[in-house]
């Protein structure tokens, strides 16, 4: 039997998308990279199969990220991408799907404007936002209906949310731009300063998922990768260390840490005790940096936790908002309303 409407949640992440389907959970996840051609205009690889063409592509062939930082940075790119991503979620459903698609919480008025015409250009027949580390902590399985204080940490690809919620809504937050994509960024700088080699965003991201640490470690660990010598333009193969990651990753990993400080420095004096007694809550995949929790808990001195989780948290949050999506109504587009401000 076919539904009659299907209803999708959306974490619209600046690496990953995460489409989570109603009544069957998470059914998609996908490098947020388009490939396109730009003598036709035509799109030839989504998600995956186009991650694959970074760096590696002709002249006429570009690998996109259309998202930066947690919002849209190319509105066209983004809304073909997500067209793609519903017809392979969703199908050819009799009616259009409703979506909710999370945010950063420091998103502005005109970002989010554009996810809301992105999505319904794309195909939704009505778009809600939610606001990632509400989304985060309804993933972690908090009850954030209650009045007590839970501080939750998203780290994305392009964002860092840290927020106080309590009673379903945000007391303190603040948001950053300072995520894992700065984080590769800032070993790729580090290897070409200290080693005056040149290495791919890919082989940054591996190095800091193999060996990267924000803690220092018990015992040494080392990657070899391969990369371009800046002396000679030649192939070149070196050895890395943990603790040369450690050194490479010091000023992301400070600014996020001291970002947690901040709105820890904010919060009201009751939240804040319910903080230290119950301790924070790290979701997104920066979560999975080694040591990061620890560094936190250093500079805090409250117990802090990686959910089972992370990578998944917001879309599985995102989608368990599904079931109050009539409560929603206030950041909602409907395709209708696009249509007729076109027309």
């Amino acid at each position: 039997m076919t539904a009659l409407r299907t209803d999708i949640g959306i974490d619209l992440g600046t690496a990953t998308v995460l489409v989570y389907l109603k009544g069957k959970g998470i059914v998609l996840n996908e490098p947020s990279v388009v490939a396109i051609d730009y003598n036709t205009n035509k799109i030839l690889a989504v998600g995956e199969e186009a991650k694959r063409m970074l760096g590696r592509t002709p002249g006429n062939i570009v690998a996109i990220r259309p998202m930066k930082d947690g919002v849209i940075s190319d509105f066209d790119i983004t809304e073909r991408m997500l067209k793609y991503f519903f017809a392979k979620t969703v199908g050819k459903a009799i009616f259009k799907p409703r979506a909710i698609i999370c945010v950063p919480s420091g998103i502005t008025e005109v970002e989010k404007r554009a996810v809301l015409e992105a999505s319904s250009h794309a195909g939704s027949r009505k778009t809600y936002l939610i606001e990632e580390p509400i989304a985060s902590a309804i993933g972690a399985g908090i009850d954030i209906t209650q009045p007590d204080g839970n501080m939750i940490v998203d780290i994305g690809g392009g964002t860092t949310d840290v927020a106080v919620i309590s009673l379903g809504g945000i007391v303190v937050s603040k948001s950053i731009k300072v995520a894992g994509d700065e984080c590769n960024e800032a070993i790729a700088r580090y290897i070409r300063k200290k080693h005056n080699m040149m290495i791919g965003e890919r082989t940054a991201e591996n190095l800091k998922i193999s060996i990267g640490t924000a803690y220092p470690k018990e015992k040494e660990l080392y990657m070899e990768i391969r990369g371009r010598n800046l002396m000679t333009g030649l192939p070149k193969n070196i050895k890395i260390s943990s603790s040369e990651m450690l050194e490479a990753l010091e000023e992301p990993v400070y600014q996020i840490v001291e970002t947690v400080h901040n709105v820890l420095e904010k919060t009201p004096p009751e939240l804040a005790a319910d903080i230290g007694n119950k301790g924070i809550f790290m979701t997104g995949g920066g979560a999975l940096l080694q040591g990061l929790n620890k560094l936190i808990m250093d500079r805090t001195g409250i117990d802090t936790y990686v959910i089972e989780d992370p990578v998944s948290a917001v879309a599985i949050g995102t989608g368990r908002a599904l079931d109050w999506i009539r409560f929603l109504d206030s950041d909602s587009i409907d395709s209708n309303s696009i249509r007729s401000h076109n027309s």
